[in-house]
């Protein structure tokens, strides 16, 4: 089978994700500033998750780019991807709506956490499909960030249960921060292939 089916509705999944996370934006029934910067922390939590969902969609592009084919289990591991990046509008809204408290903050980590377990995956269930020699592994290399990104989340977690959630937030900024940065290694393949 092709990728095209497998993108478009990956493509929409994120997009429907997206959508449910700006209807959290709840707009403020006073007409004053004041009013609009007490939601603050709803609107950084957006933001924030706007952001990683823009980062798995561009990953998960270029992925698809190297993809000629997608097999049964390449599907059911998307599918797992997608279901953890669909919960992003849930742990986003009460991290958000409890002003980054501890147990939500907890609960977006591990969120995190598995969607990067969860791409994890995905990308050596195609690996497996091409081959050692296969695009992929070719273009991802040794994966210093996908291999640091856990540990990220993994330290986030801890230290927003243990020290104080905002410590965990900026673990959880810092590993965006990492991915936002623009990484080359597929679209060098896509460009060196015929």
């Amino acid at each position: 089978m092709n990728t095209g089916r497998l993108e478009a509705f990956s493509d929409g999944v994120l997009a429907i994700i997206i959508t449910i996370m700006v209807l959290e934006l709840a707009v403020p029934h006073e007409p004053s500033l004041a009013a609009l910067a007490r939601l603050w922390p709803v609107f950084f939590s957006y933001v924030l998750s706007f952001t990683y969902v823009g980062i798995y969609w561009n990953n998960h592009h270029h992925m698809m780019a190297v993809t000629e084919e997608v097999s049964g289990s390449i599907l059911w591991a998307n599918l797992h991807l997608l279901f953890w990046l669909s919960l992003l509008p849930f742990t986003t809204g009460w991290m958000g709506e409890n002003h980054f408290g501890v147990w939500p903050t907890v609960l977006y980590g591990l969120d995190l956490l598995l969607c990067a377990i969860a791409y994890y995956i995905l990308e050596r269930r195609i690996i497996r499909a091409q081959g050692p020699n296969g695009p992929l592994a070719q273009a991802i290399g040794r994966d210093l960030k996908g291999r640091l990104s856990p540990l990220i989340y993994l330290s986030g977690i801890v230290l927003a249960w243990l020290a104080a959630p905002w410590l965990g937030l900026a673990c959880f900024v810092a590993a965006a921060a990492m991915w936002v940065v623009p990484d080359r290694r597929i679209e060098r393949i896509v460009v060196r292939q015929p």
